[in-house]
């Protein structure tokens, strides 16, 4: 597979289980899952492995005529219609996130095709493969199902009424509208692989169901454009591995920034900067128990490293190995290399403190007081920014080259320790570690006004002496370092937007080609919805909602954002659907929410 893809990323929806997803497209194909978790090995990944990676399709046999695609409200179950033949087809897919107390596998997967008016004929393959390898299973037929096996990992696929499955072999069947097919697919992983009835795996995803519609009726219902802030929390949500409380930031790896290109990075690990920026946005619609979820997930990934913060982590707070290369995968549409772990885990990343601990302020603030641990932790981060700000780091966009002095990375240090001495009000500490803290925190203030804004261009930049512009300075108004309505404010916002600009409402991250790697990059979408944030806690509220629905048309017919889009095709591009677009695109809204003046949101007082 190669030049053009057979599909566009965007075309794929998610339906996942907080513990893995899977990547459906309109044609009814799950071309990406891994098993047992997010970062685990592809059971189907035709999406980057190719035809021999694995795939589950099902869908009508004969072209249709139109299809649509939906999530049911306040839900993360998907349905897909095609009109074909004279009938109406729907294929319903989800995941049961909540076992609920019944003897359910870990991994529960359903699909349902209903017909309405007509029969219809629809073709079925079910082709898994395991590992690297991509090896076809050992398959066996059993009376409840077929079972396709490989190591510690069992699969097994039951359907009713009953349809003789053969892996890697196509079947036809029709689908009568008064007898739907459902077809229930079980893994385990070193456990036993429990068998569902098919009519009861339906029961339980109804169940779960019922408990998505629950939670989202509790979503603040007073924030502006409510439904596209529903299916990121939605998408938020899905992205949190539910048994550590660890937020992905995707669910997929080495889909590129540049077609054809060699941007391709693995994101199936969590940062812990994503982490924090999760806990405000949960904050800001009234969801505390995920907020203080991603905190306890944070303390207990960081405990064997404090107080240095890692870059990122595994789903269960390890380090990653090494990064590697599949040598033999193709890549999205002839993308190489397909990348296995992120070097930049070793990374020096000044900024993350700064985030984490504005999280930890915003549960403060919210009326969460920190424990003591939680606190020891937080005022160890402070202590090593207050010692270590003054080297060069490798920036937010991690960059595989020579550490800069970063403005970014400097602001961010600030707030750290500006958000470590709010917390010390409340907590005990030593009247000589809030001095060091308040020290410092002027120092840097007092250094990145100095060599941080450049004067000839009236702007903050991407480093001490460049020229360049970030987009990550937007954070610069929501601080507190320069004052709301200041001239360099205003300038440095202005910048960005014209010389970042893509086109409409998307920016680069930074000036194309300019990061030391080959190949260019789309426009980053976070950093459009920054932008949105940095207008409307300004005062632009118009600007800002102008661009804020400009952008809600550039996501996927079922509102999912990958992390970057093409500025010209409009395609999505990047390791989809990214959960920091999500995330920013959650404060953007809230800022909208909150531009009358009461902020709630960073670094608001």
């Amino acid at each position: 597979m190669s030049g053009r893809p057979d599909r566009p990323i965007g075309d794929y929806g998610l339906v996942g289980d907080t513990r893995t997803a899977t990547l459906v497209s309109s044609d009814g194909a799950i071309d990406w899952m891994c098993v047992p978790r997010f970062d685990g090995e592809p059971l189907f990944g035709r999406l980057i492995g190719g035809p021999t990676a694995g795939t589950f399709r099902v869908g009508p046999t004969r072209p249709p005529r139109m299809s649509t695609r939906r999530y049911r409200p306040g839900t993360a179950t998907l349905e897909t219609t095609w009109e074909v033949d004279g009938a109406s087809l729907t294929l319903t897919d989800g995941m049961v996130a909540e076992p609920d107390g019944r003897l359910l596998p870990s991994t529960l997967l359903v699909r349902r095709l209903t017909a309405v008016g007509g029969a219809a004929d629809v073709t079925m393959l079910f082709d898994p493969r395991f590992g690297e390898a991509r090896n076809p299973p050992r398959s066996e037929r059993r009376r409840d199902g077929l079972v396709c096996s490989r190591g510690a990992l069992a699969v097994s696929l039951g359907c009713e009424p009953r349809v003789e499955v053969e892996a890697g072999r196509a079947v036809r069947v029709t689908i009568a509208p008064d007898r739907p097919l459902t077809l229930v697919l079980a893994i385990a992983h070193r456990e036993p692989l429990i068998y569902v009835e098919p009519d009861a795996a339906w029961d339980a995803l109804e169940s779960d169901e019922r408990r998505w519609r629950e939670w989202t009726a509790g979503i603040d219902a007073g924030i502006p454009y409510r439904d596209a802030v529903v299916r990121s929390l939605l998408t938020l949500r899905l992205l949190t591995y539910s048994p550590s409380g660890a937020p992905v930031a995707a669910p997929t790896t080495s889909l590129p920034e540049e077609l054809a290109g060699g941007r391709n990075w693995d994101y199936r690990f969590a940062w812990p900067r994503d982490a924090s920026i999760g806990i405000g946005a949960f904050l800001g619609v009234g969801k505390q128990r995920e907020a203080r979820s991603f905190l306890r997930w944070l303390l207990h990934a960081s405990r064997l490293d404090r107080p240095r913060l890692p870059v990122l982590l595994t789903l269960h707070g390890k380090h990653p190995r090494p990064e590697r290369t599949l040598d033999d995968w193709p890549g999205y549409a002839g993308s190489r290399p397909v990348r296995v772990g992120n070097g930049a885990a070793d990374q020096h990343q000044l900024d993350t403190y700064g985030w984490v601990l504005d999280a930890a302020w915003l549960l403060t603030r919210a009326g969460h007081p920190l424990y003591s641990e939680t606190w020891r932790a937080m005022s160890g981060f402070a202590d090593r920014v207050a010692r270590r700000w003054r080297l060069p780091d490798n920036g937010i966009w991690e960059i595989r080259g020579d550490p800069q002095h970063h403005v970014h990375s400097k602001l961010m240090a600030w707030l750290a320790l500006d958000r470590a001495l709010r917390i010390a009000v409340t907590h005990r500490t030593s009247a000589r570690r809030r001095a060091r803290w308040q020290h410092e925190r002027n120092a840097i203030a007092d250094d990145v006004r100095r060599h941080g804004f450049n004067e000839a261009r009236g702007s903050y930049t991407r480093a001490y002496g460049s020229d360049d512009l970030d987009a990550a300075v937007l954070v610069l108004p929501l601080l507190g370092i320069e004052p709301i309505g200041s001239t360099r404010v205003d300038t440095t916002i202005a910048a960005i937007s014209d010389e970042l600009g893509a086109s409409g409402p998307l920016l680069y991250r930074y000036p194309p080609g300019r990061d030391g790697l080959t190949g260019s990059e789309g426009a980053f979408l976070p950093c459009a919805f920054w932008l949105v944030q940095a207008l409307a806690t300004t005062g632009k509220v118009d600007e800002a909602t102008e661009r804020f629905e400009a952008l809600l048309q550039l996501a996927t017919p079922l509102g999912l954002y990958a992390e970057e889009i093409d500025p010209t095709s409009r395609e999505h591009l990047g390791n989809f659907p990214q959960a920091l677009t999500h995330a920013a695109l959650v404060q953007a809204a809230l800022a909208l929410r909150d531009a009358s003046g009461c902020g709630r949101r960073l670094g608001l007082p």
